[in-house]
């Protein structure tokens, strides 16, 4: 079945920022959540529409309205996708002014949008609904409408018509809708990809779709590469935005950068890779890579996006595509080549010259979207062998002790600015340290690569708690790791004039353990950090610390320590501010003891399971992931 929609009158509501509030029929006021605009009828109003939803969701959320506990991701982008079609078919077929709403149910936690135009005359049409010779390419929009919407519908009144949506978090209760998740990422996209796409035509009626929906198709396959950071998912979604409208099949081939001009004829390198091949026909796909595969494009004497001709892999295609007409697209951005695009179409002696300048300009944002991908990559495996390097590769085994540790940065892209550390001094004795430095990347990753080898080197070289510290508060005061700073600061900018370094400051709990016949004996100090929880056998538990500065604040700080025992079943839990300041709404975890409440439920139980149990509390406290780093290390006394 195709989209089908429901009737319901609704009053609709424009305006021009959220609403917080609504008068009570008592005179009071009601906390509510509606958002709405008027937009003009042009290509710009989709991504202004999609940008004003996203904006009151987040609003709506911080500001803990009813209902927006349950705004999850997933939510949030249906709801943009779903404007965006509504936006660009009302722009596309109405050519009047758009009236935006956007409204949240508070009982039901469900989003409400509806998009008026002033074109009642133009009702929107299912695809499937049509006949073969007209043109389908809003009707596809509807139908990610409809698979995305628990209910939808249109409502007419003189002079207006509006499209209206409801989404719930739970999605429809029929039709079939995947959940999205991190594993579904492709399927997504090429869901989406495919709707965007409209059907293929006869060619007497290119010309008529290439005027009238080329801006809208190239304005929305721009906002879906641009999101994608993985070069193979750009490839394929390409590939389904191509076909079957502009061409029977399209192939991507990927250069290899490391490798330079990277060509099968033999000039450098092992050649380009075939990335995504795409056609009309899914049993033809194979034996068309196939056939691609011993005939890649080879490199022009210039860098021009194209197009060039390109051979037809006839053999591949069966008798009745024999022949047709292949073209070659390079992918270049910032003057690199990065790959080719290779499309083909059967039965034409050549291209139209409409369809050639529409895929030429497509081309050129999949090799921005290429690019970009790239980049975050290579930043990305920066990151992670930067990462490793910050961080000791295994905890080190303490006698008579148990630990447990749970490290989750929060940008999986960039170093995090949560490090730890456990390892032995010498004489008898074994060091830990839990850290958090102001702000995260490579600004983070200069005050970590300082801190981590002095805390060892002063360890080692006997000195106790107290003066570790002291020391490496000077340390980050002085010269030496301002200019590191600096260093750091010129990797993700240029330094403006005016610009001079900044130190970064250290929260740290710092410790050292030293067994005996009895327990073990602790001694340790809070430098700005979460203060650590002792939890007693008997389940009573109290701070092990007092509050003291943070590193590289005050030159001459002078730093004390706290020294008691470890006995038999105690624990010692130690945090960053990633557990105690997950937020909920106005709310953290620790506000009212509360940490200090999840660890006294943990009496009895062993370090790991103490870990594991305060990582799913400070999950769970929140309905969203958590947008901090988290590390937490727990010690027991065996």
């Amino acid at each position: 079945m195709g989209a089908i929609p429901t009737q319901r009158e609704t009053a609709s509501c424009a305006c021009g920022a959220p609403v917080h509030g609504r008068t009570t029929a008592r005179g009071g006021v009601e906390p509510c959540a509606q958002t709405g605009t008027t937009l003009p009828g042009g290509p710009l109003a989709p991504g202004s529409a999609r940008a004003l939803v996203r904006a009151a969701a987040a609003e709506w959320t911080e500001a803990c309205l009813p209902g927006a506990d349950r705004l999850t991701d997933r939510l949030v982008d249906d709801a943009v996708l779903v404007v965006s079609e509504l936006v660009t078919n009302a722009v596309v077929h109405a050519g009047t002014e758009v009236v935006l709403d956007c409204r949240l149910e508070q009982d039901a936690g469900a989003l409400v949008v509806e998009v008026a135009d002033h074109h009642p005359s133009r009702a929107p049409r299912d695809a499937e609904a049509e006949g073969p010779y007209e043109t389908l390419e809003y009707g596809r929009g509807l139908r990610l409408v409809a698979s995305l919407a628990e209910a939808w519908g249109v409502t007419f009144r003189r002079g207006t018509k509006t499209v209206w949506a409801r989404l719930t978090a739970e999605g429809r209760t029929a039709g079939g809708q995947e959940a999205y998740g991190g594993r579904l990422t492709l399927e997504r996209g090429l869901r989406a990809a495919e709707i965007l796409a409209p059907d293929p035509q006869r060619a007497e009626r290119d010309r008529d779709w290439l005027h009238r929906g080329a801006l809208s198709f190239l304005a929305e396959a721009s906002d879906l590469l641009a999101g994608q950071l993985d070069e193979n998912l750009v490839a394929a979604l390409a590939g389904q935005l191509i076909v079957p409208r502009l061409a029977d099949w399209c192939a991507v081939w990927l250069e290899d950068e490391a490798m330079g001009r990277g060509w099968a004829d033999g000039t450098a390198g092992a050649g380009p890779r075939l990335a995504r091949v795409w056609h009309g026909s899914e049993n033809r796909i194979e034996d068309l890579r196939r056939s691609l595969e011993k005939d890649p494009p080879l490199p022009t004497e210039t860098l021009r996006s194209g197009p060039v001709p390109h051979p037809w892999p006839g053999e591949a295609l069966g008798v009745r595509d024999e022949h047709g007409a292949a073209l070659a697209y390079r992918l270049i951005a910032g003057g690199r080549p990065l790959g080719t695009l290779v499309i083909g179409r059967a039965g034409l002696l050549r291209f139209p010259d409409e369809v050639t300048g529409l895929v030429e300009d497509l081309s050129r944002r999949v090799a921005l979207a290429i690019g970009a991908a790239r980049q975050y990559a290579r930043q990305a495996t920066i990151s992670q062998v930067l990462q490793r390097g910050l961080l000791p590769a295994a905890v080190a085994e303490i006698p008579g002790v148990r630990s447990a540790l749970v490290y989750e940065p929060c940008d999986k892209g960039g170093p995090s600015g949560d490090f730890y550390d456990v390892f032995p001094a010498g004489d008898g004795r074994w060091c830990f340290a839990v850290g958090d430095v102001q702000g995260k990347g490579p600004e983070a990753a200069v005050v970590i690569g300082l801190a981590r080898p002095w805390l060892r080197l002063l360890a080692r070289e006997g000195y106790r708690v107290a003066d570790v510290l002291d020391r490496l508060n000077r340390l980050l005061l002085d010269d030496a790791t301002e200019a590191a700073d600096a260093a750091a600061r010129a990797l993700v900018r240029p330094p403006a004039p005016g610009d001079s370094p900044q130190t970064r400051f250290l929260s740290l709990l710092y410790g050292e353990l030293a067994p005996f016949d009895g327990g073990i004996r602790c001694t340790l100090a809070s430098a700005g950090h979460p203060l650590p929880l002792l939890l007693g056998s008997d389940g009573d538990v109290r701070t092990a610390a007092l509050p003291q500065t943070l590193l590289g604040v005050v030159e001459d700080e002078t730093y004390t320590s706290e020294t008691f025992e470890l006995r038999h079943g105690d624990s010692l839990l130690c945090v960053t501010d990633g557990v105690t300041e997950r937020r909920d709404g106005s709310r953290m975890f620790d506000d009212a003891d509360g940490l200090a409440d999840a660890l006294a439920g943990c009496a009895g139980l062993s370090a790991q399971l103490i870990a594991e149990r305060i990582r799913r509390l400070v999950h769970e406290f929140g309905g969203k992931p958590p947008e901090d780093d988290l590390a937490l290390l727990v010690l027991q006394a065996e």
